[in-house]
């Protein structure tokens, strides 16, 4: 349990700055799982509760975790988005992209270039040099 208490006994009077979300590890659910089974005359479950600052939804989310079998999802789950795999083949497949895209543009205009030379030529009467430099 969190104690926020002095030296002398009494709870802490002073409010922080900002609310810690407590976080509670698999062994401290499981304790406490098994402490409140074994709770078995009126109030005993209530005390414990009160005891450890916890509320009977906790258990009740801690017994549903811990009878679908895994002590892993008693475990607190990462917060927040979840990070891209940052791995050589991911980052050698996007530039690939990238180059891919940037050389399809140049070809795209390239081959315009070469249509417009054409009409040029043809509106001009001259024949279009072949690739060796030659006329047709």
């Amino acid at each position: 349990m969190l104690n926020d208490t002095e030296a002398n006994g009494r709870p802490k009077s002073e409010v922080g700055e900002k609310p810690v979300r407590r976080r509670f590890t698999a062994e401290y659910k499981i304790r406490i799982l098994e402490e409140a089974d074994r709770c078995v005359e009126a109030g005993q479950l209530g005390e414990l509760l009160r005891r450890e600052g916890l509320y009977s939804s906790h258990l009740s989310n801690w017994r549903r975790l811990r009878d679908e079998g895994t002590l892993a999802s008693l475990r607190p789950k990462k917060r927040g988005r979840k990070s891209k795999p940052n791995d050589e083949v991911t980052q050698e497949l996007e530039r690939l992209r990238r180059e891919n895209e940037r050389l399809s543009e140049r070809l795209r205009q390239a081959e315009t270039i070469i249509d417009v030379q054409k009409k040029v030529c043809d509106m001009l009467g001259i024949s279009p040099q072949s690739n060796d430099g030659k006329n047709e």
